[in-house]
């Protein structure tokens, strides 16, 4: 896209309406839409999904309702993203706070405003940074290139709105009946512990009696995770689940037999307590260690393309000087120097914020100078890996866990400590990752804009509502999940916050399980000299639910029949294309319709605790839903049996359904 050769589908010289009123209102609404979902499935899996191509694909059906136009679908499906991208940035960093013990629950002006001026300050970077990125530039951008396609293919009439809606449908309605706080009909998951035979082993002349089993369960009955599965393809979810693999069916049994202490706790409660208890208070611990390391091996393999990435920052801000003679449409940003001046303006509430949290004055001067000159930096890199390999794979949290370090060991070296440390720290990360993901999102956006031909200063002037839109309203749905799935328990354990939380306490507040993290990083070093792929993946899998990479990994098979079956079936490449991307929006579908429902059955729960309606069930709290399934339906215990019938038709709406779209789409 570099070359002068190259012309966008709509010309220069078109006046096509653009930054309307309903683009932006659509855009603002599937913003905080799919940012909800995607805050939900972030914590509960530890991954997002790029928000880009399910905004696209409603863009252009409701806006074709309302006569829009393609630059009309294009602003409303930019100024969309940003949820995604913002809640994807908070929800690595925020649920720390609350990980860490440094807030007792998530708070909202604090969030809030971390989110806000995270956000803004990624839309101002990447647009001082725009014309290097995304014009001046030969990377691949393959997440913006497809999306754009799927843009130009429905301007023909085939949008592919029937399939994201009917998936949504169907996932919302299975969450229904699989929610704790729905009408449960449906266990999520069941496990059950197998116990083995005791042994006996010398140690020193003294005989000592071990004892052991493994953990089975099954994976969980969820659209979501396996629509994860489904996007990221084979061999993403079989490292991840490997990474379950190694934790809980390997370190877990090894965590119980070296410890024969731990018979005299199973003797107490269970066998099956105490195996999860070995894997939240130990192996989690170890899977962090392993996390730490991974991240730092992420940024090194991406050298080359991170200090490109800055270079060409450093070089396009020494560019840009005034230009004379008149421009094309297409190549219009905001005013610089008002972007400058902006910079710097939210540079002084972003002092205030980290010297409320630091209680510092120098603290906060150093922090807010830190976070301006790394959020400027990481913006560049996380907009070059995002043109090199998408923003579904741009590594934001090895990024954030290098600013977390860096303000880390500046605050413990001029004595700012223990809570207000770890809370200041941990607003450094949080503002550092919110600019990172809208940077990449942004630059993936505007790559979009400038193949379809739409206007750089509209395009971010839609972002920036959209950040401003998102960070007021997307901490209500985190609060609502928090209170009622509780973050960091195993069904919400946010993977990316639990490392962030365990790094500012350890460094900061003086707390951390060093043994444990220590092997975990001896444990990544291993893995890394054997080349395995992604030691990151792997520890991510440690840290999470069985249950969860379980049903990432069914998903990941999923795809691989998809494409076995298109293979051998020997269909053109024009019928592969549209049987992959007509799954990967049935997928998008499936995560968004299971995440809402969980988000509004939240919503209900605190809404019935609000008016005091209160039903118990063996002496806990329950929903008025569940209320209803117990003692109107009579159902007690959930089944866990039915919960494989939706891996069937999973099956059935991820293989067939696209074979069969994609070849009557030919046919036409």
């Amino acid at each position: 896209m570099a070359n002068s050769d190259f012309k966008p589908f709509v010309p220069a010289d078109s006046n096509l309406k653009e930054l309307s009123v309903k683009a932006l209102l659509l855009g603002v609404l599937m913003a905080v839409v799919l940012g909800a979902a995607n805050a939900y499935l972030g914590m509960k899996a530890g991954l997002t999904v790029a928000a880009t191509f399910p905004a696209a694909v409603v863009a252009m059906a409701a806006l074709r309702i309302f006569k829009g136009n393609i630059l009309e679908e294009n602003i409303a499906r930019t100024t969309a993203s940003v949820g995604e991208a913002l809640v994807a940035g908070a929800i690595f960093t925020i649920p720390a706070f609350v990980i860490s013990g440094v807030w007792e629950e998530l708070r909202y002006w604090e969030s809030t405003l971390i989110m806000l001026i995270g956000g803004l300050l990624g839309v101002l970077f990447i647009t001082i940074l725009r014309r290097s990125m995304v014009e001046e530039t030969d990377l691949p951008f393959p997440e913006s290139v497809a999306a754009a396609e799927i843009v130009k293919a429905g301007q023909g009439g085939q949008t592919g709105a029937g399939a994201v809606f009917a998936s949504m449908g169907i996932a919302g309605l299975w969450e229904l009946f699989k929610n704790s706080n729905g009408i449960h009909l449906i266990a999520d998951s069941t496990e059950k512990y197998f116990q083995l035979f005791k042994s006996k082993i010398t140690m020193l002349t003294t005989d000592i009696a071990y004892g052991g089993g493994f953990l089975i369960g099954t994976p969980a009955a969820s659209p979501a995770l396996a629509g994860v599965g489904f996007i990221v393809g084979m061999r993403v979810a079989s490292v991840l689940f490997s990474g379950a693999v190694m934790g809980w069916l390997v370190m877990v049994p090894l965590g119980i037999f070296l410890n024969p202490s731990l018979s005299t706790l199973a003797a107490e409660s269970s066998w099956l307590e105490v195996a999860n208890e070995v894997w939240y208070k130990q192996i989690r611990p170890f899977a962090v260690g392993t996390m730490i390391v991974a991240a730092f091996y992420t940024l090194y393999n991406l050298k080359d393309s991170l200090f490109a990435g800055i270079t060409k920052a450093i070089k396009d801000l020494k560019a840009k000087k005034d230009d004379s003679k008149e421009v094309s449409r297409l190549e219009v940003d905001l005013d610089f120097k008002k972007v400058g001046l902006a910079i710097i303006g939210l540079a002084i509430p972003l002092f205030f914020l980290y010297n409320y949290f630091a209680q510092s004055i120098i603290g906060a001067l150093l922090l807010t100078v830190v976070m301006i000159i790394l959020g400027f930096l990481f913006s560049a890199v996380a907009g070059y890996l995002v043109g090199l390999v998408g923003s579904s794979n741009n590594p934001i949290s090895g990024l954030t866990l290098s600013s977390l370090l860096i303000s880390a060991i500046l605050l413990v070296i001029i004595g700012v400590t223990g809570d207000h440390g770890v809370m200041a720290v941990l607003a450094v990360a949080g503002v550092v990752c919110t600019t990172a993901g809208i940077a990449g999102d942004m630059t993936q956006d505007l790559k979009v804009g400038h193949i379809l031909g739409g206007t750089p200063w509209r395009m971010e002037i839609g972002e920036i509502i959209g950040v401003i839109a998102a960070a007021l309203l997307l901490v209500f749905p985190m609060i609502a999940m928090d209170k009622v799935y509780h973050i960091g328990s195993a069904e919400l354990p946010a993977p990316q916050a639990g490392l962030m939380a365990l790094m500012s306490k350890g460094i900061v507040g003086g707390e951390m399980a060093w043994p444990l993290v220590i092997a975990g990083m001896f444990f990544a070093i291993g893995l890394i000299l054997v080349k395995s792929p992604s030691p990151m993946l792997i520890a991510v899998g440690m840290y999470l639910p069985f249950a969860s990479t379980a049903a990432i990994f069914v998903g990941g098979i999923i795809r691989w029949l998809l494409d076995v079956t298109l293979k051998r079936s020997k269909k053109s490449e024009d019928i592969c294309i549209k049987a992959e991307n007509k799954g990967v929006l049935i997928s998008s579908g499936l995560i968004a319709g299971e995440a809402l429902m969980a988000v509004i059955l939240a919503f209900l729960y605190l809404g019935q605790e609000m008016y005091e309606i209160e039903y118990l069930l063996a002496g806990e709290k329950i929903s008025m839903l569940k209320h209803f399934a117990v003692n109107i339906l009579g159902v007690s215990n959930p089944s866990a049996i039915a919960g494989f019938f939706v891996f069937l038709g999973l099956a059935y709406l991820l293989i067939v359904v696209p074979l069969k779209s994609a070849t009557k789409q030919s046919k036409n």
